[in-house]
Protein backbone atom coordinates (compact mmCIF):
# COMPACT_ATOMS: atom_id res chain seq x y z
CA UNK A 1 0.00 0.00 0.00
CA UNK A 2 1.38 3.42 -0.99
CA UNK A 3 1.38 5.68 2.05
CA UNK A 4 0.72 9.41 1.83
CA UNK A 5 2.39 12.13 3.85
CA UNK A 6 -0.08 12.34 6.74
CA UNK A 7 1.17 15.81 7.62
CA UNK A 8 -0.92 17.18 4.75
CA UNK A 9 -4.01 16.01 6.60
CA UNK A 10 -3.24 18.48 9.38
CA UNK A 11 -3.75 21.42 7.03
CA UNK A 12 -6.88 23.42 7.64
CA UNK A 13 -9.77 23.66 5.18
CA UNK A 14 -7.81 25.24 2.38
CA UNK A 15 -5.00 27.58 1.55
CA UNK A 16 -6.30 31.14 1.96
CA UNK A 17 -6.27 32.30 -1.64
CA UNK A 18 -7.96 29.23 -3.16
CA UNK A 19 -10.72 29.68 -0.56
CA UNK A 20 -11.12 33.29 -1.65
CA UNK A 21 -11.29 32.07 -5.25
CA UNK A 22 -13.97 29.56 -4.34
CA UNK A 23 -16.16 32.19 -2.69
CA UNK A 24 -15.70 34.63 -5.54
CA UNK A 25 -16.65 31.96 -8.09
CA UNK A 26 -19.79 31.13 -6.10
CA UNK A 27 -20.67 34.85 -5.97
CA UNK A 28 -20.22 35.47 -9.70
CA UNK A 29 -22.15 32.30 -10.57
CA UNK A 30 -25.06 33.36 -8.39
CA UNK A 31 -24.85 37.03 -9.49
CA UNK A 32 -23.86 37.10 -13.17
CA UNK A 33 -25.08 40.71 -13.43
CA UNK A 34 -22.46 41.78 -10.86
CA UNK A 35 -19.56 39.78 -12.31
CA UNK A 36 -18.56 42.54 -14.74
CA UNK A 37 -18.36 45.07 -11.89
CA UNK A 38 -16.15 42.89 -9.71
CA UNK A 39 -12.85 44.49 -8.70
CA UNK A 40 -10.19 42.26 -7.17
CA UNK A 41 -8.12 43.77 -4.38
CA UNK A 42 -7.53 40.50 -2.56
CA UNK A 43 -4.65 38.39 -3.79
CA UNK A 44 -1.52 40.48 -4.20
CA UNK A 45 -1.22 40.05 -7.95
CA UNK A 46 0.08 42.92 -10.05
CA UNK A 47 -1.98 44.38 -12.88
CA UNK A 48 0.29 46.71 -14.83
CA UNK A 49 2.43 45.63 -17.82
CA UNK A 50 6.01 44.55 -17.19
CA UNK A 51 8.70 47.19 -17.78
CA UNK A 52 9.56 47.64 -21.45
CA UNK A 53 13.25 47.04 -20.76
CA UNK A 54 12.48 43.58 -19.37
CA UNK A 55 10.15 42.77 -22.24
CA UNK A 56 12.78 43.69 -24.83
CA UNK A 57 15.44 41.65 -23.04
CA UNK A 58 13.15 38.61 -23.00
CA UNK A 59 12.46 39.06 -26.73
CA UNK A 60 16.21 39.14 -27.28
CA UNK A 61 16.59 36.01 -25.17
CA UNK A 62 13.98 34.18 -27.25
CA UNK A 63 15.74 35.28 -30.45
CA UNK A 64 18.96 33.81 -29.11
CA UNK A 65 17.19 30.50 -28.65
CA UNK A 66 16.35 30.39 -32.37
CA UNK A 67 19.99 30.43 -33.42
CA UNK A 68 22.32 27.46 -32.95
CA UNK A 69 25.25 29.77 -32.19
CA UNK A 70 23.43 31.58 -29.35
CA UNK A 71 21.14 28.81 -28.15
CA UNK A 72 21.05 28.07 -24.40
CA UNK A 73 20.04 24.68 -23.03
CA UNK A 74 20.40 23.77 -19.39
CA UNK A 75 21.81 26.71 -17.50
CA UNK A 76 23.55 26.87 -14.14
CA UNK A 77 21.06 25.76 -11.48
CA UNK A 78 22.07 28.60 -9.19
CA UNK A 79 21.35 31.20 -11.88
CA UNK A 80 23.25 32.77 -14.76
CA UNK A 81 26.26 34.83 -13.77
CA UNK A 82 24.97 37.95 -15.52
CA UNK A 83 21.88 38.04 -13.28
CA UNK A 84 23.62 37.07 -10.04
CA UNK A 85 26.21 39.77 -10.64
CA UNK A 86 23.54 42.37 -11.47
CA UNK A 87 21.74 41.54 -8.22
CA UNK A 88 24.93 41.77 -6.17
CA UNK A 89 25.97 45.06 -7.75
CA UNK A 90 22.57 46.72 -7.49
CA UNK A 91 20.26 45.16 -4.91
CA UNK A 92 23.14 44.56 -2.48
CA UNK A 93 25.50 47.40 -3.34
CA UNK A 94 27.65 48.14 -0.31
CA UNK A 95 26.16 45.28 1.75
CA UNK A 96 28.96 42.74 1.30
CA UNK A 97 26.88 40.18 -0.57
CA UNK A 98 28.71 38.62 -3.53
CA UNK A 99 27.28 37.02 -6.66
CA UNK A 100 28.12 33.50 -5.47
CA UNK A 101 26.00 34.06 -2.36
CA UNK A 102 22.92 34.68 -4.52
CA UNK A 103 20.71 31.88 -5.88
CA UNK A 104 18.16 32.61 -8.60
CA UNK A 105 14.86 30.74 -8.48
CA UNK A 106 11.35 30.73 -9.90
CA UNK A 107 10.07 32.83 -7.00
CA UNK A 108 10.58 33.56 -3.32
CA UNK A 109 7.37 31.75 -2.37
CA UNK A 110 9.00 28.53 -3.55
CA UNK A 111 12.27 29.38 -1.81
CA UNK A 112 10.60 30.07 1.53
CA UNK A 113 9.06 26.59 1.46
CA UNK A 114 11.91 24.69 -0.17
CA UNK A 115 14.46 25.99 2.34
CA UNK A 116 13.00 23.55 4.87
CA UNK A 117 14.63 20.71 2.91
CA UNK A 118 18.00 21.61 4.39
CA UNK A 119 16.87 22.19 7.98
CA UNK A 120 16.62 19.31 10.42
CA UNK A 121 13.80 18.09 12.62
CA UNK A 122 13.39 19.41 16.15
CA UNK A 123 14.02 23.10 15.50
CA UNK A 124 11.90 25.51 17.52
CA UNK A 125 10.29 27.68 14.84
CA UNK A 126 8.84 31.15 15.39
CA UNK A 127 6.40 32.87 13.04
CA UNK A 128 4.69 36.20 13.29
CA UNK A 129 0.91 36.30 13.76
CA UNK A 130 -0.64 37.40 11.45
CA UNK A 131 1.61 35.62 8.97
CA UNK A 132 2.05 34.91 5.28
CA UNK A 133 0.40 31.43 5.19
CA UNK A 134 3.22 29.75 3.25
CA UNK A 135 5.57 29.91 6.24
CA UNK A 136 3.16 27.95 8.42
CA UNK A 137 1.71 25.54 5.87
CA UNK A 138 5.08 24.37 4.56
CA UNK A 139 6.21 23.61 8.10
CA UNK A 140 3.02 21.63 8.62
CA UNK A 141 3.60 19.71 5.39
CA UNK A 142 7.16 18.72 6.29
CA UNK A 143 6.21 17.55 9.78
CA UNK A 144 7.52 20.36 11.95
CA UNK A 145 4.22 20.86 13.79
CA UNK A 146 1.53 19.05 15.68
CA UNK A 147 -2.19 19.45 15.07
CA UNK A 148 -3.88 22.78 14.46
CA UNK A 149 -6.55 24.26 16.70
CA UNK A 150 -9.81 25.99 15.78
CA UNK A 151 -7.98 29.31 15.28
CA UNK A 152 -5.46 27.77 12.89
CA UNK A 153 -2.55 27.75 15.34
CA UNK A 154 -0.39 24.63 15.23
CA UNK A 155 1.26 22.83 18.10
CA UNK A 156 5.04 23.18 18.02
CA UNK A 157 5.22 26.66 16.51
CA UNK A 158 5.99 29.79 18.53
CA UNK A 159 3.60 32.54 17.50
CA UNK A 160 4.87 36.11 17.78
CA UNK A 161 1.90 38.40 18.19
CA UNK A 162 1.77 41.46 15.92
CA UNK A 163 -0.78 44.02 17.06
CA UNK A 164 -1.60 47.66 16.62
CA UNK A 165 -0.05 48.23 20.05
CA UNK A 166 3.39 47.02 18.88
CA UNK A 167 3.01 48.53 15.38
CA UNK A 168 2.77 44.98 13.99
CA UNK A 169 6.43 44.28 14.75
CA UNK A 170 6.59 41.54 17.42
CA UNK A 171 8.49 41.65 20.66
CA UNK A 172 11.62 39.53 21.01
CA UNK A 173 10.56 36.10 22.36
CA UNK A 174 11.32 35.26 25.96
CA UNK A 175 12.09 31.63 25.09
CA UNK A 176 14.85 30.29 22.86
CA UNK A 177 13.90 29.64 19.24
CA UNK A 178 16.04 28.28 16.41
CA UNK A 179 14.38 29.59 13.25
CA UNK A 180 12.59 32.95 12.92
CA UNK A 181 10.43 34.04 9.99
CA UNK A 182 10.31 37.81 9.52
CA UNK A 183 8.71 39.66 6.59
CA UNK A 184 9.27 43.42 6.28
CA UNK A 185 7.75 45.42 4.75
CA UNK A 186 5.10 43.07 6.03
CA UNK A 187 2.54 41.01 4.22
CA UNK A 188 -0.27 41.31 5.26
CA UNK A 189 -0.13 44.31 7.63
CA UNK A 190 1.96 46.68 5.51
CA UNK A 191 4.10 47.50 8.55
CA UNK A 192 7.82 48.26 8.26
CA UNK A 193 10.45 47.32 10.83
CA UNK A 194 12.84 50.04 11.99
CA UNK A 195 16.60 49.72 12.06
CA UNK A 196 16.48 49.57 15.85
CA UNK A 197 13.94 46.73 15.82
CA UNK A 198 15.91 44.67 13.30
CA UNK A 199 19.08 45.28 15.29
CA UNK A 200 17.39 43.68 18.31
CA UNK A 201 16.34 40.67 16.22
CA UNK A 202 19.86 40.16 14.90
CA UNK A 203 21.23 40.46 18.42
CA UNK A 204 18.75 37.83 19.64
CA UNK A 205 19.54 35.47 16.73
CA UNK A 206 23.27 35.66 17.37
CA UNK A 207 22.90 35.15 21.11
CA UNK A 208 20.65 32.11 20.56
CA UNK A 209 22.42 30.63 17.51
CA UNK A 210 19.18 31.07 15.53
CA UNK A 211 18.61 31.71 11.83
CA UNK A 212 16.41 34.55 10.59
CA UNK A 213 14.46 33.81 7.40
CA UNK A 214 14.03 37.39 6.19
CA UNK A 215 11.43 37.91 3.49
CA UNK A 216 12.13 41.24 1.77
CA UNK A 217 9.83 40.71 -1.22
CA UNK A 218 8.39 44.22 -0.80
CA UNK A 219 11.60 46.15 -0.11
CA UNK A 220 11.25 48.18 -3.32
CA UNK A 221 8.08 49.80 -1.95
CA UNK A 222 9.78 51.39 1.05
CA UNK A 223 9.32 55.18 0.96
CA UNK A 224 10.95 56.07 4.29
CA UNK A 225 14.71 56.42 3.87
CA UNK A 226 15.21 55.45 7.52
CA UNK A 227 13.64 52.00 7.03
CA UNK A 228 16.17 49.27 6.09
CA UNK A 229 15.61 47.59 2.72
CA UNK A 230 17.71 44.57 3.68
CA UNK A 231 18.47 42.64 6.85
CA UNK A 232 22.10 42.83 5.75
CA UNK A 233 22.13 46.53 6.56
CA UNK A 234 22.25 45.39 10.18
CA UNK A 235 25.67 44.60 11.62
CA UNK A 236 26.06 40.90 12.32
CA UNK A 237 23.20 39.77 10.08
CA UNK A 238 25.54 37.93 7.70
CA UNK A 239 26.18 35.37 10.46
CA UNK A 240 22.52 34.74 11.34
CA UNK A 241 20.23 35.55 8.40
CA UNK A 242 19.26 34.72 4.85
CA UNK A 243 17.09 36.95 2.68
CA UNK A 244 14.35 36.14 0.18
CA UNK A 245 13.57 38.58 -2.62
CA UNK A 246 11.40 38.56 -5.70
CA UNK A 247 10.88 40.27 -9.05
CA UNK A 248 7.15 39.55 -8.83
CA UNK A 249 5.92 42.84 -7.41
CA UNK A 250 8.58 45.42 -8.31
CA UNK A 251 9.03 44.09 -11.87
CA UNK A 252 5.57 42.68 -12.48
CA UNK A 253 6.91 39.12 -12.77
CA UNK A 254 4.07 37.32 -10.97
CA UNK A 255 3.24 35.41 -14.15
CA UNK A 256 6.87 35.08 -15.30
CA UNK A 257 8.34 33.68 -12.06
CA UNK A 258 11.77 34.79 -10.94
CA UNK A 259 13.18 35.50 -7.51
CA UNK A 260 16.32 34.93 -5.51
CA UNK A 261 17.70 34.14 -2.10
CA UNK A 262 20.88 35.58 -0.58
CA UNK A 263 22.75 33.24 1.77
CA UNK A 264 26.02 34.62 3.14
CA UNK A 265 29.12 32.44 3.40
CA UNK A 266 29.19 33.17 7.13
CA UNK A 267 25.77 31.59 7.81
CA UNK A 268 26.05 28.13 9.35
CA UNK A 269 23.90 25.55 11.09
CA UNK A 270 24.70 22.69 13.44
CA UNK A 271 24.98 19.04 12.41
CA UNK A 272 23.93 16.23 14.76
CA UNK A 273 27.51 15.92 15.99
CA UNK A 274 27.68 19.63 16.77
CA UNK A 275 29.94 20.57 13.86
CA UNK A 276 29.16 23.71 11.88
CA UNK A 277 27.89 23.34 8.32
CA UNK A 278 27.58 26.02 5.63
CA UNK A 279 23.93 26.78 4.89
CA UNK A 280 24.94 28.15 1.49
CA UNK A 281 26.63 24.88 0.51
CA UNK A 282 23.62 22.83 1.57
CA UNK A 283 21.28 25.06 -0.41
CA UNK A 284 23.55 24.89 -3.45
CA UNK A 285 23.54 21.10 -3.24
CA UNK A 286 19.78 20.98 -2.86
CA UNK A 287 19.35 23.38 -5.79
CA UNK A 288 21.61 21.31 -8.06
CA UNK A 289 19.63 18.16 -7.23
CA UNK A 290 16.04 19.45 -7.41
CA UNK A 291 16.09 22.43 -9.77
CA UNK A 292 17.22 23.08 -13.32
CA UNK A 293 17.23 26.85 -13.04
CA UNK A 294 14.86 29.62 -14.03
CA UNK A 295 14.32 30.08 -17.76
CA UNK A 296 17.07 31.86 -19.67
CA UNK A 297 14.78 34.50 -21.30
CA UNK A 298 13.18 35.24 -17.93
CA UNK A 299 16.58 35.75 -16.31
CA UNK A 300 17.51 38.08 -19.19
CA UNK A 301 14.38 40.09 -18.44
CA UNK A 302 15.14 40.19 -14.72
CA UNK A 303 18.68 41.45 -15.35
CA UNK A 304 17.28 44.24 -17.54
CA UNK A 305 15.37 45.59 -14.54
CA UNK A 306 18.76 46.75 -13.23
CA UNK A 307 19.60 48.72 -16.38
CA UNK A 308 19.11 52.51 -16.24
CA UNK A 309 15.93 52.18 -18.32
CA UNK A 310 14.72 49.27 -16.23
CA UNK A 311 15.31 51.08 -12.94
CA UNK A 312 13.33 54.10 -14.17
CA UNK A 313 10.45 51.89 -15.30
CA UNK A 314 10.41 49.96 -12.03
CA UNK A 315 10.33 53.26 -10.13
CA UNK A 316 7.30 54.31 -12.16
CA UNK A 317 5.53 51.06 -11.28
CA UNK A 318 6.30 51.51 -7.59
CA UNK A 319 5.06 55.10 -7.72
CA UNK A 320 1.82 53.95 -9.38
CA UNK A 321 1.04 51.27 -6.80
CA UNK A 322 2.00 53.39 -3.81
CA UNK A 323 -0.24 56.21 -5.09
CA UNK A 324 -3.03 53.62 -5.13
CA UNK A 325 -2.20 52.67 -1.55
CA UNK A 326 -2.47 56.30 -0.49
CA UNK A 327 -5.90 56.61 -2.12
CA UNK A 328 -7.13 53.48 -0.36
CA UNK A 329 -5.78 54.62 3.02
CA UNK A 330 -7.53 57.95 2.69
CA UNK A 331 -10.83 56.43 1.55
CA UNK A 332 -10.92 54.01 4.47
CA UNK A 333 -10.08 56.75 6.94
CA UNK A 334 -12.79 59.00 5.50
CA UNK A 335 -15.23 56.09 5.86
CA UNK A 336 -14.45 56.02 9.57
CA UNK A 337 -12.29 52.91 9.53
CA UNK A 338 -8.99 52.51 11.40
CA UNK A 339 -6.17 52.01 8.91
CA UNK A 340 -2.59 50.74 9.05
CA UNK A 341 0.06 50.07 6.39
CA UNK A 342 0.01 51.47 2.88
CA UNK A 343 2.95 53.82 3.53
CA UNK A 344 5.96 51.56 2.93
CA UNK A 345 4.13 48.61 1.40
CA UNK A 346 1.40 48.09 -1.21
CA UNK A 347 -1.04 46.68 1.35
CA UNK A 348 -3.56 48.56 3.46
CA UNK A 349 -4.50 46.78 6.70
CA UNK A 350 -7.90 47.86 7.97
CA UNK A 351 -9.66 47.18 11.28
CA UNK A 352 -13.16 45.77 10.88
CA UNK A 353 -16.02 47.69 12.49
CA UNK A 354 -16.74 46.51 16.01
CA UNK A 355 -18.51 43.16 16.13
CA UNK A 356 -17.75 42.29 12.49
CA UNK A 357 -15.48 39.30 11.76
CA UNK A 358 -12.94 39.38 8.95
CA UNK A 359 -14.84 36.82 6.83
CA UNK A 360 -18.07 38.77 7.48
CA UNK A 361 -16.23 41.81 6.14
CA UNK A 362 -15.09 39.80 3.12
CA UNK A 363 -18.70 38.86 2.37
CA UNK A 364 -19.93 42.43 2.92
CA UNK A 365 -17.37 43.89 0.54
CA UNK A 366 -18.12 41.18 -2.01
CA UNK A 367 -21.90 41.37 -1.83
CA UNK A 368 -22.42 45.08 -1.19
CA UNK A 369 -19.50 46.58 -3.13
CA UNK A 370 -18.44 43.84 -5.59
CA UNK A 371 -14.90 44.22 -4.25
CA UNK A 372 -12.62 41.33 -3.28
CA UNK A 373 -10.46 41.90 -0.21
CA UNK A 374 -8.54 39.45 1.99
CA UNK A 375 -9.91 38.52 5.43
CA UNK A 376 -7.32 38.99 8.13
CA UNK A 377 -8.10 35.68 9.85
CA UNK A 378 -6.71 33.91 6.79
CA UNK A 379 -3.29 35.13 7.93
CA UNK A 380 -3.61 33.70 11.43
CA UNK A 381 -5.56 34.11 14.64
CA UNK A 382 -4.18 37.60 15.31
CA UNK A 383 -5.46 38.70 11.91
CA UNK A 384 -9.06 38.33 13.04
CA UNK A 385 -10.78 41.69 13.16
CA UNK A 386 -8.82 43.06 10.17
CA UNK A 387 -8.87 42.86 6.39
CA UNK A 388 -6.25 43.57 3.76
CA UNK A 389 -6.73 45.64 0.63
CA UNK A 390 -4.15 45.30 -2.13
CA UNK A 391 -3.03 48.41 -4.01
CA UNK A 392 -2.09 46.30 -7.03
CA UNK A 393 -4.60 47.57 -9.57
CA UNK A 394 -5.25 50.30 -12.10
CA UNK A 395 -5.79 53.81 -10.79
CA UNK A 396 -9.31 53.83 -12.24
CA UNK A 397 -10.21 50.63 -10.40
CA UNK A 398 -8.76 51.91 -7.14
CA UNK A 399 -10.69 55.16 -7.44
CA UNK A 400 -13.86 53.14 -7.98
CA UNK A 401 -13.08 50.93 -4.97
CA UNK A 402 -12.62 54.08 -2.88
CA UNK A 403 -16.03 55.37 -4.04
CA UNK A 404 -17.70 52.06 -3.15
CA UNK A 405 -16.04 51.89 0.28
CA UNK A 406 -17.39 55.33 1.16
CA UNK A 407 -20.80 54.29 -0.16
CA UNK A 408 -21.24 51.22 2.05
CA UNK A 409 -19.88 52.62 5.32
Amino acid sequence: MARINDNFLKLKAGYLFPEIGRRVTAFTTANPDKAAKLIRCGIGDVTEPIPAAAAQAMHDGIDEQTNRDTFHGYGPEQGYGFLREAIAENAYAGLNISADEIFVSDGSKCDSGNILDILGQGNVIAVTDPVYPVYVDTNVMIGNTGEGDADGRYEGLVYLSCTAENDFVPAIPTEKVDVIYLCYPNNPTGAAATREQLTEWVKYAKENDAIIMYDAAYEAFIQDENVPRSIFEIEGAHECAMEFRSFSKNGGFTGLRCGYIAIPDALTGAAADGSRVSIKQLWSRRTSTKFNGASYPIQKGAAALFSPEGKAQVSALIEHYMANASLLRTACQEAGLTVYGGENAPYVWVACPEGVTSWDMFDKMLNDASVVITPGSGFGAAGEGFFRISAFNSKANVEEVCRRIKEIF
